[in-house]
């Protein structure tokens, strides 16, 4: 019973400094107050119910008693790191064979997969600029390629089930029909969150896919909370007090990410003054901010499916894929960072384009001041880009590999290592942000203070 006393006690404290915080509860009441405010949050906050109860329901024709801890299902989830982290990202429903098992990570894949298209096919680029026309157009695609992928994973699950399960676990056998109605199912499933998301983004607050994602990974949290106290109050002293610097760290590193994620560069930008009959435009100086950190948590994604691919030689080569297959060891997490850094490049000159600023500038009758309009705006906003992306990259890799960090140097538990770094951390704190300053529009909107004591969430620059 003592980690559960522990976990009291953090939470008692956690209470008692939100309750001590007067402009918190302050703030809590004039969300209260707001009507569209209020609707807006608890529609979000039900249809998150809804995506967490679908969490637990097993696909039909497997029985529930055969999955759970300690099931061989459960124990693949721990030993491979991958699994293990598509289980974080679905919010136990890959782990638990539910009807949402699959998530939204299809999804996900299929937007990469169109936007990396937006790149090199013109078709796609041409519809990139032809508006909310263009990005309805886009979707669609995304959907249908998302049903594609979807296609492809769904037998390979039910293959992966079949494989990890007893033969007692499937009620009707490992028959061809029941492969056929449980992709079926698991497409369903995908679809329907990716409704979810689409109606808390049209009518909730934030962005649906994305707390969809975010709260997948905060449902992981509790458990892996109880079983990183559990596991240290069993080894011999000192176990409160490991706990509790492992959640002061825990706190430095979301206080670091969060810097991170808002760090920009404003470059200021003149506008030329135009008199249009008897108004006057323009005559004033505005900014473009550059993000440290445009690529945001796609560096780490790319890299971490690269680091897979060595796996693939272990029968050829056993010594080379063994050297990559303890994600603690030090030649996982060199190429890891290594692999972090290239792609924090590549990904931000692929969603960065100075050449579009520049044109877009020069068109509005922009411009720099000190710099040229044309090839020198380029040059400079690229390397400007350049400088501020390296101490970005950087920071991006020390995130990356952090899990493995903490799992080495202070023995934290895997499930509880993934929220110290790496996509579970950058997603968590980019969702929040988000969320925080969309509600902080609507405060101010209606002349209350925001959630800061200045009145905004700002940028660090």
């Amino acid at each position: 019973m003592n980690h559960y006393i522990a976990v009291g006690i953090v939470l008692i404290v956690i209470v008692a400094l939100m309750a001590t915080n007067k402009k918190l509860v302050e703030t809590l009441k004039n969300i209260y107050k707001i009507e569209e405010l209020r609707k807006r949050i608890l529609y979000t906050l039900g249809l998150l119910l809804v995506y967490r109860l679908g969490s637990f329901v097993v696909i039909p024709g497997i029985n529930p008693n055969a999955l759970g801890e300690g099931s061989a299902l459960a124990n693949q989830m721990s030993d491979n790191s991958l699994l293990g982290l598509l289980d974080v990202f679905s919010g136990g429903a890959f782990g638990n064979a539910a009807i949402f098992a699959l998530g939204v990570m299809p999804y996900i894949t299929a937007s990469i997969i169109i936007q990396l298209m937006g790149i090199m096919i013109p078709y796609f680029q041409k519809m990139q600029k032809e508006g909310e026309s263009g990005r309805r157009k886009m979707n669609q695609w995304t959907r249908f390629l998302t049903i594609v992928v979807l296609a492809i994973q769904g037998p390979a699950y039910v293959a992966n089930l079949f494989h990890t399960l007893p033969a007692t676990a499937f009620i009707y056998g490992h028959s061809f029909w029941f492969v056929v109605y449980a992709t079926v199912i698991l497409i369903a499933g995908t679809m329907f969150i990716m409704w979810l998301g689409e109606k808390i983004t049209d009518k909730g607050i934030g962005n649906g896919i994305s707390l969809i994602i975010m709260i997948g990974i905060v449902a992981r949290l509790p458990h892996a909370l109880l079983a990183e106290v559990n596991a240290r109050f069993q080894t011999s002293g000192g176990s409160a007090i490991m706990i509790i610097l492992e959640l002061v760290l825990l706190a430095l590193v979301f206080m670091a990410t969060i810097a991170l994620v808002q760090a920009v560069r404003k470059v200021p930008v003149q506008y030329a003054k135009r008199i249009i009959g008897n108004k006057q435009y323009g005559g004033v100086r505005q900014y473009i901010p550059l993000k440290m950190n445009a690529a945001n948590v796609m560096p780490i994604i790319f890299a971490q499916a690269l680091m897979f691919i060595p796996m693939l030689f272990t029968k050829i080569a056993p010594g080379f894929a063994g050297a990559f297959a303890d994600m603690t060891g030090f030649w996982y997490n060199f190429t890891l960072a290594v692999l972090v850094i290239a792609f924090t490049y590549f990904y931000t000159a692929i969603i960065v384009n100075p050449q579009m600023m520049a044109d877009d500038m020069k068109r509005n009758g922009g411009f720099i001041p000190g710099v040229k309009p044309g090839k020198q705006t380029v040059n400079y906003i690229d390397t400007i880009m350049t400088r501020i992306t390296l101490p970005g990259s950087f920071f991006l890799a020390i995130v990356a590999i952090l899990p493995a960090l903490a799992m080495k140097f202070l023995n934290v538990q895997q499930a509880f290592a993934y929220f110290y770094g790496g996509t579970s951390l950058l997603i968590m704190v980019g969702v929040i942000l988000d969320t925080l300053k969309q509600i902080e529009s609507h405060l101010l909107m209606r002349h209350y203070d925001g959630l800061m004591k200045t009145g905004r969430i700002q940028g660090r620059h």
